[in-house]
């Protein structure tokens, strides 16, 4: 049996910083209108990466 289908990560704060990455979600940009056509793979890995990022960006807030 595969594994479900991921849910958008979007909390409807759709707001792009200078890197183009959302500040909501953490999606790039290019992420955030792949995300439809992406298949469950490339949605874990999106998920992933957007994961990885707002990891980075919380250790620099609380530097």
């Amino acid at each position: 049996m595969s594994e479900p289908e991921p849910a958008s990560p979007c909390i409807s704060v759709c707001v792009l910083n200078m890197d183009d990455i959302c500040m909501g979600c953490y999606r790039s940009a290019e992420e955030v209108t792949d995300w439809f056509m992406a298949s469950a793979q490339q949605k874990r890995d999106i998920l992933q990466r957007a994961q990885q990022r707002a990891q980075a960006a919380s250790s620099i807030r609380l530097s």
